[in-house]
């Protein structure tokens, strides 16, 4: 039997490994932050991170993340005090919320690859993430303000 690592829990895996990993997060494990909004991999609401790149659960086939470990916005961190979440409320990103998993672990990777991003590394790094509400500068406000929140938990 297959198994895969989400959010630090072992979880089997009898599911048809042509199966997108977004639907076995949703629907056999009941975490439902990452979205569904494109289903072709262009929108971002489905950003999770497997081995910690961040991924389109939305076209990663489950045979890809078995064995794995994968990160939800549920698993970033236990008390929704990871840097970008206390910066996303701070500076109140959200008008529908629908996007923000998906920016917030993409934006994650970033903070982890650059962690004092210019606002060209953010807009190349989230150029992928698509919020209909356009909240954008606010998206950059935010990850620039979890970039200093990060370098003070030092």
């Amino acid at each position: 039997m297959n198994s895969i690592r989400i959010n630090k829990k072992e979880y089997t895996v009898d599911v048809d490994k042509e199966m997108p990993l977004l639907w076995f997060l949703r629907d056999y494990v009941g975490l439902t932050g990452a979205k569904y909004g494109c289903g072709v991999a262009q929108c971002g609401a489905c950003v999770v991170h497997l081995d910690g790149e961040a991924v389109r659960a939305c076209v990663t086939k489950m045979k890809r993340a078995i064995g794995k470990e994968v990160t939800t916005i549920e698993g970033l961190s236990e008390n929704g005090d990871h840097p970008l979440q206390l910066a996303w409320k701070d500076v109140d990103v959200p008008q529908c919320g629908y996007c923000h998993a998906g920016q917030i672990m993409s934006a994650a990777v970033l903070l982890r690859e650059r962690p004092t991003p210019t606002d060209q590394d953010i807009d190349d790094a989230m150029a992928g993430n698509i919020c209909r509400c356009g909240t954008y500068s606010r998206i950059r406000k935010a990850i620039h303000q979890a970039a200093e929140l990060q370098k003070q938990k030092g």
